[in-house]
C-alpha cells in the first residue's frame, strides 16, 4: 500500500507536467503566427520602401534630366541678357513646375532671382546655401520626407568657358508616391488581416493534433492513477511520444516487480519471525510440561532456544539497518580509517562461520589503505559481502578477499567457488527483498536485503558496485570507494 501511495503520488505529479505540456497548445499557436508574420511583415515594409524610393529616385532623375535640358537652352537663347526674348524657355518651366506640382526659380549669378513660376519672388535675392553651392558647380537634390517634397539644384554652365552663369532650382511634390505607398499599406493591412485569420486556424489545427498524443498520455496516466496499474501506457505518435510512453510502461513495470517483491518479502519475513517464535513456544512449552528435564535435554532445548532467538534478531537487525540507510537524513560519521585492519576484523568475526564447513578465506592485501568513510556503514556492507560468499558457497570452497588502490579510489572484492548466479538474476540481486533461491535463503536465514544494504551503503560513500558471477562457478563482488568522501 505504501508503494502504491508513493507511486500514485509520482504519477500525479506527471499528471500535471503534461498538464502544462498540454497548454503548450497556445504557445506553439502563437509560435506558428509569429514564424508566419513577423517575416512576412518585414518582408513587405522592405519591399514598399524599396519602391516608394525607387519610384522618388525615377521622378527626381527625370526632372533633373528635363532642367539640365532646360539649363542648356537658357544658355543657347541668351536668357539672361534678356529674359524677355525667352518666351519658350519660361513656357517650357512653367510646364515643367505643373506637371509635377511644384515650382522652379531661376537665379543668375548675383543670386538674383530672374524667373518664378510662382511669379512671387522676382527681382529678389535668393538666399541659399544650395544655390551658392551649385554656383560653384555642384549639384544638389535634398529630399523632404515629412513635406514629401524634394529640391534639385542644377548648375546653368557655359559651354565655351564652363563657368557657372546661373542656377535652375527645382521644387518638386513627391505626395503621389507617398499616397500610393499609403494605399499599398492599407491594402496590405487587410492581406496581413486575412492571412493572419488563416494563420490562425491553420496553428490552432496543427497545435491540436500536435498535442493530441499528450492528452492520450493524459488520459492513460490517469486510468493508472485510478488504480490500474496492471494495464500499459499505449501512445502511437511522435518519437519523443512514444519514447515517453515506453519509458512509462518501464516504470510501472519496475513498480509492479517492486510490488509483487515487497509482497513477497512481507510474506517471508512474517513467515520467518513466526518460525523462530514458534519453535521456541514448542521449545519452552515442552520444558514446563515435562518434569525432572535431564540436564542434558535442558541444555540441548536452551541452545536451540538461543539459535532461534540469535536468527530472530538477525532479521530485525536487517530490517532496522535497511531504515536506517533509507533515512535520506541519515548522518554519516566520517573519519580516516584503515581499510586493511577493518577487513581483518570482518574476516577475522566471519572464519568461524566459515570452518564449520571447510571453506577457506584468503585475505590478499597489495597495499596499505587509509580512506575516509563510515566505518560502521562500511563494515556492515563488507559484512554482508563476505558473508554470503560463505553462506551460498560449497562445502570445502574458498572466499578470496582482496584489497587494492590507485590515487583515487580502493577496490574491495570478494569472489567465491559457490553456486553462483544465473545471468537472469544479475539485474535484480539488488533490489530489496530480492533472494535468487527462495528456498535456500530460508535455510541461511536471508532476507533478500544484504545487498541491498550494500549497494545502498557503497553509494552513500559515492562508490559503485559491481558483479560478475556464472552459475555453479561462483561470484564475484567488486566495490569501489573513493579514498577521500566528498558530501
Amino acid at each position: 500500500m505504501y508503494i502504491q501511495n508513493g507511486v500514485l503520488d509520482i504519477i500525479s505529479k506527471i499528471k500535471k507536467k503534461f498538464k502544462i505540456l498540454t497548454s503548450m497548445r497556445v504557445h506553439i499557436m502563437i509560435a506558428l503566427m509569429l514564424v508566419g508574420m513577423i517575416p512576412t511583415g518585414i518582408l513587405t515594409n522592405v519591399l514598399f520602401d524599396a519602391y516608394t524610393q525607387q519610384s522618388i529616385d525615377d521622378k527626381i532623375a527625370y526632372v533633373q534630366s528635363a532642367g539640365t535640358n532646360l539649363a542648356n537652352k537658357i544658355i543657347f537663347t541668351g536668357y539672361f541678357s534678356n529674359p524677355s526674348t525667352g518666351i519658350e524657355v519660361n513656357t517650357e518651366l512653367n510646364l515643367l513646375a505643373n506637371q509635377y506640382d511644384g515650382r522652379i526659380l531661376v537665379v543668375d549669378e548675383d543670386l538674383c532671382i530672374i524667373h518664378d513660376t510662382f511669379e512671387r519672388e522676382v527681382n529678389k535675392v535668393l538666399i541659399s546655401s544650395e544655390a551658392i553651392k551649385c554656383l560653384r558647380g555642384k549639384s544638389s537634390i535634398v529630399k523632404n520626407a515629412i513635406k514629401k517634397r524634394a529640391e534639385i539644384t542644377i548648375p546653368i554652365t557655359r559651354t565655351d568657358t564652363q563657368a557657372t552663369i546661373g542656377v535652375i532650382i527645382i521644387n518638386v511634390s513627391l505626395e503621389s508616391e507617398y499616397a500610393i505607398l499609403e494605399n499599398m499599406r492599407v491594402q496590405t493591412t487587410i492581406y496581413m488581416i486575412v492571412i493572419f485569420c488563416v494563420l490562425t486556424m491553420i496553428a490552432f489545427l496543427y497545435s491540436k493534433r500536435l498535442v493530441k498524443p499528450l492528452k492520450s498520455i493524459v488520459a492513460s496516466i490517469q486510468h493508472v492513477t485510478d488504480g490500474y496499474m496492471d494495464d500499459e501506457v499505449k501512445i502511437d505518435g511522435y518519437y519523443e511520444i512514444e519514447k515517453i510512453s515506453e519509458n512509462l510502461n518501464e516504470m510501472l513495470q519496475k513498480i509492479r516487480t517492486l510490488e509483487e517483491s515487497r509482497q513477497e518479502f512481507v510474506s517471508n519475513v512474517s513467515h520467518e519471525l513466526k518460525t523462530p517464535i514458534t519453535s521456541i513456544k514448542v521449545l519452552a512449552d515442552s520444558l514446563i510440561t515435562q518434569q525432572d528435564v535431564p540436564v542434558e535435554i535442558y541444555r540441548e532445548f536452551m541452545t536451540d532456544i538461543n539459535e532461534e532467538i540469535e536468527r530472530e534478531n538477525n532479521i530485525i537487525n536487517d530490517l532496522l539497518s535497511l531504515v536506517k540507510l533509507d533515512k535520506k537524513t541519515g548522518e554519516m560519521h566520517i573519519q580516516e580509517v584503515n581499510i586493511n585492519e577493518l577487513l581483518e576484523i570482518i574476516l577475522k568475526r566471519l572464519k568461524p562461520i566459515a570452518q564449520k564447513r571447510n571453506i577457506e578465506v584468503i585475505f590478499e592485501s597489495f597495499r596499505s589503505v587509509v580512506a575516509e568513510v563510515d566505518e560502521v556503514k562500511l563494515s556492515l556492507a563488507i559484512s554482508n559481502l563476505i558473508e554470503n560468499a560463505v553462506k551460498y558457497n560449497v562445502d570445502d570452497g574458498w572466499v578470496r578477499v582482496s584489497l587494492n588502490a590507485d590515487h583515487k579510489y580502493f577496490y574491495v572484492k570478494v569472489a567465491d567457488s559457490g553456486i553462483g548466479i544465473p545471468e537472469a538474476a544479475q539485474g535484480y540481486i539488488f533490489d530489496r527483498f530480492y533472494r535468487v533461491d527462495k528456498a535456500r535463503a530460508r535455510q541461511t536465514g536471508g532476507t533478500g536485503l544484504g545487498l541491498s544494504i550494500t549497494k545502498n551503503v557503497v553509494l552513500m560513500h559515492n562508490g559503485a558496485v559491481k558483479v560478475y558471477s556464472k552459475e555453479n562457478e561462483g561470484s564475484t563482488f567488486t566495490i569501489r570507494i573513493p579514498l577521500s568522501y566528498i558530501p
